[in-house]
């Protein structure tokens, strides 16, 4: 069988450091320390031609399972639908009333964090929440 291979899921974006930082809060993911040799990330991006300052971020599960995840800023800003999203599973092994209130929770959880609710899809036994990131970005809460 071949091994698994770790991974990390990029997201192209305006602003690094926010979007990253805005997902740390969603997922419980935090930053990673500073490269080596550098007290502060700030003390790093000081350390960058002024061009790259800034150009991107990165955070990290703490227990170390789930993928890193990686913001790079470009250019041009997003134009359509997401062709990948995240899925923010709090509802697993629910079902029902119990699994909509699960998702509802997590929906209010992250509204003050700048998160956008697009709609809640509900067909009595199965739900699901899809929501907008601070720039704009589809992902679900499931």
């Amino acid at each position: 069988m071949p091994a698994i291979k770790k991974f990390q899921v990029t997201f192209d974006c305006a602003e690094p450091e926010r979007l990253a930082r805005f997902w740390c809060e969603v997922l419980g993911y935090v930053v990673p320390p500073p490269p080596e040799g550098f007290a502060t990330w700030d003390d790093y991006q000081q350390s960058q031609p002024p061009e790259q300052r800034g150009s991107w971020f990165a955070c990290v599960d703490p227990s170390g399972v789930g993928p890193r995840l990686y913001f790079q800023r470009v250019p041009e800003g997003k134009a359509v639908k997401n062709r990948v999203h995240l899925d923010v599973r709090v509802g697993t092994g629910l079902v029902g009333a119990e699994r909509l209130a699960a998702l509802e929770a997590e929906c209010a959880r992250l509204l003050p964090l700048g998160a956008v609710h697009v709609r809640t899809l509900y067909d009595g036994e199965d739900s699901c929440i899809p929501m907008l990131d601070i720039e704009g970005n589809e992902f679900c809460i499931d």
